[in-house]
């Protein structure tokens, strides 16, 4: 006696676990920014510190290890750094950008890396992707939404 498959006996691929969807490592300058003014605007930065930072052409050094992230930005009016590791909440001190404190989480969403950062600013965060040979960075807090673009150094 023949027995036939049906579609619900097909064999299944064996579940896949947590995979990182792409590296973001590397050194990255800035190229582009639009509407920066006023994602600052919305941070309360004062208006001296938007004025020069507006300037500034920043370098991003973003090391990846799996979902393990450090990510340096430098510039010639201050720098940052900010290490986590996707899916883990973290206590983050933005000390040299509008100097407030907030809980933050990163997950992937596909192929884009996005933080929430819950504090005092409402809506608040960033999603970084890849996109040919760019590195893609939007950040977002209370309405306002800042485009940059960074090229491989």
């Amino acid at each position: 006696m023949e027995t036939t498959r049906g579609v619900w006996d097909a064999p299944r691929a064996p579940p896949r676990g947590p995979a990182t969807p792409v590296d973001l490592s590397g050194t990255w300058n800035l190229h582009s920014s639009d509407s920066f003014e006023g994602d600052t605007l919305a941070l309360g930065i004062d208006f001296a510190t938007r004025k020069i930072a507006n300037l500034l052409k920043p370098q991003k050094v973003i090391e990846q290890d799996g979902d393990s992230f450090t990510i340096h930005t430098y510039s010639s009016l201050r720098n940052y750094l900010v290490k986590f590791k996707v899916g883990e909440e973290f206590d983050e001190a933005n000390k040299g950008l509008d100097n407030r404190k907030c809980k933050s989480v990163v997950t992937w969403d596909n192929d884009r890396l996005t933080c929430v950062q819950n504090g005092e600013k409402k809506n608040r965060g960033w999603t970084h992707w890849i996109e040919g040979d760019e590195l893609h960075l939007e950040m977002f807090c209370e309405g306002q939404v800042c485009k940059q673009t960074f090229r491989r150094a």
